[in-house]
């Protein structure tokens, strides 16, 4: 890396991203920007990651508490996908999401571009609410 480059800091060395990928052109509008329902889906699915293991099993979202995008994602940028419970209750796990963008075009460059809280309830065999099991 140059001494000019331009690196903004990931969250905290002992967090760790839940889910990683880079958006392919199929994922993103003719101009090269990607489609927000797509961002919105891995977001999903990395806010399930950390719900399900608490929920020893399925769970299904319940409610987008709110999702901000505060930068746009281009096709070929590195995403890391950080989830982190937040609250927990009887049946639900609520569930804080932040997205960071690496990007690598001239000089290589780190941007948070999403974050969204979403719930999740715990759920058995037939898809019905079922309690949490103890922590």
């Amino acid at each position: 890396m140059s001494e000019t480059s331009t690196y903004t800091v990931l969250p905290p060395p002992e967090r760790h991203a839940v889910l990683r990928v880079m958006p392919q052109p199929a994922d993103s509008n003719i101009h090269g920007d990607v489609f927000g329902g797509w961002i919105m889906a891995q977001v999903d699915i990395a806010g399930s990651i950390p719900a399900t293991r608490r929920a020893a099993g399925r769970v299904a979202t319940v409610a987008v508490n709110s999702f901000t995008f505060k930068q746009p994602v281009f096709v070929g940028d590195l995403l890391s996908f950080y989830a982190e419970i937040i609250k927990i209750g009887t049946t639900s796990v609520t569930v804080s999401v932040e997205v960071y963008a690496e990007r690598q075009r001239m000089e290589l460059e780190v941007v948070k571009v999403t974050e969204a809280i979403l719930t999740y309830v715990a759920t058995d065999e037939d898809r019905k609410r079922r309690p949490l099991p103890p922590a």
